[in-house]
């Protein structure tokens, strides 16, 4: 590379390059783009080595910045974690191809044949934080639905991702495609993800954010092209009076403790008052024995000694750490005006085995992703069966929830006729 070429130029180069891959990728085989994404997987898997290798120069980087737990754990490859990512490569090959699918078609009374056809948005920019899994999730969402993509992962995850997209570039060699139709920007300069947002002179269609609060915003407020929204994830598990006490003591285990730095981990947890006596000091304590800080409201400390207080700004904290907040409701309209008041719109659960109060909770709260008897960890592509996803996305406008290869795809209008003029 040209050591003297500037960042401006240097980004022009890849929406160039990236715009000219979208073209063939529009019209690329699904078969050519599946054996893309299974050479992906295969050369993962062979560079195993090498990938971790790489990771823990990353690691060893955050470690002697003093990260904290949470970022690391989002940091770390293992050689599950990398299976994992070679499986959500043959798993989004598995899927059907969106592109060119007929979404819908009519026949007008002048003999005209109107058809809504998916076709891919074109070229679309991601920018990420820590998670390294990012990289080839995005890369390989967006081969599929037939976009290129141009990819800005987190400094402190440089290495891990330049490694990951080596891989992703000798897949699309193998299958025959542009190794331009997945791009990395090869530098952590800041001024690269400002260049992003303005669009590269035309050639982004899409913004896509995923990471944290400031991200999002710098983001929203910066980008001069279309963005699917990425909000925090302040996501929140509330027991009923009619919840099964032993069910709802896993469920909110596990939508806590399973993974604590994702989006999908659960934030707050509202108890309704009047099921309190059965589920309030089990949940507290099966939390706190499993490691996890509870703050809670005063009836909360009350039942446990052990429960820290919670101040008014713990509502609306996005943890992403083994601390939760905690808080008694009367019944569900009350556990639902907490969520609309201190939610983000990500991910919300009910545990109850009333039938009624679950309908009217999935009908009347406004989030992205609402759960019945369910961890509100499964907020992910993969547990939805899109294979991954690029993020949830919490905006209302496009895409909503997890976004994955039908969610990267916009359509078009083919009118066939056969000589009919307008009078």
């Amino acid at each position: 590379m040209n050591l003297n070429i500037t960042n401006q130029e240097l980004m022009q180069v890849l929406g160039t390059a990236a715009r000219a891959a979208a073209r063939i990728l529009a019209l690329a085989p699904t078969a050519q783009k599946n054996d893309a994404l299974n050479a992906m997987a295969a050369k993962i898997r062979r560079s195993a080595a090498d990938i971790l290798s790489e990771n823990q120069r990353d690691l060893e980087n955050a470690r002697a910045k003093d990260l904290k737990g949470s970022f690391l754990d989002r940091l770390t490859l293992n050689e599950q974690r990398l299976n994992a990512i070679a499986k959500g490569l043959e798993d989004i090959a598995a899927l059907p191809d969106p592109v060119g699918e007929v979404m819908t078609k009519w026949t007008r009374p002048n003999g005209l044949e109107i058809s809504r056809v998916r076709v891919p948005i074109g070229v679309i920019g991601i920018i990420y934080e820590s998670r390294p899994n990012v990289t080839a999730d995005a890369g390989g969402l967006c081969l599929k639905s037939g976009n290129a993509a141009i990819l800005r992962g987190g400094s402190d995850s440089f290495h891990s991702s330049s490694a990951i997209i080596a891989c992703l570039q000798r897949g699309l060699d193998i299958a025959g495609l542009p190794r331009t139709a997945i791009q990395m920007v090869p530098n952590a300069d800041r001024d690269c993800v400002g260049l992003m947002l303005e669009g590269l002179n035309g050639t982004i269609d899409l913004i896509v954010p995923r990471g944290g609060k400031s991200l999002v915003a710098r983001v929203q407020q910066d980008a001069r092209v279309p963005v699917f929204s990425h909000l925090e994830g302040i996501c929140h598990v509330y027991v009923d009076k009619a919840a099964d006490a032993e069910m709802a003591r896993k469920i909110v285990l596990n939508a806590k403790m399973r993974r604590t730095g994702i989006c999908g981990s659960a934030e707050t947890i509202l108890i309704d008052r009047a099921g309190a006596g059965r589920n309030l000091k089990p949940i507290i304590a099966t939390l706190i024995d499993s490691g996890c800080e509870v703050r809670g409201d005063a009836e909360t400390m009350t039942a446990d000694p052990r429960v820290k207080p919670a101040s008014e700004a713990d509502w609306s904290t996005e943890y992403l750490d083994a601390i939760v907040s905690m808080k008694l409701v009367d019944g569900v309209g009350d556990a639902m005006e907490h969520i609309t008041r201190y939610g983000s719109q990500h991910t919300d659960s009910i545990v109850t085995e009333d039938a009624a109060t679950a309908e009217r909770f999935l009908n009347e709260l406004d989030s992205a992703i609402v759960l019945h008897n369910a961890s509100t960890q499964f907020a992910d592509g993969g547990e939805f069966g899109f294979g991954a996803e690029i993020g949830i996305a919490t905006g209302k406008l496009h895409a909503r929830g997890p976004v994955g290869v039908e969610q990267l795809t916009t359509f078009k209008y083919q009118v066939r006729g056969s000589g009919q003029t307008r009078p």
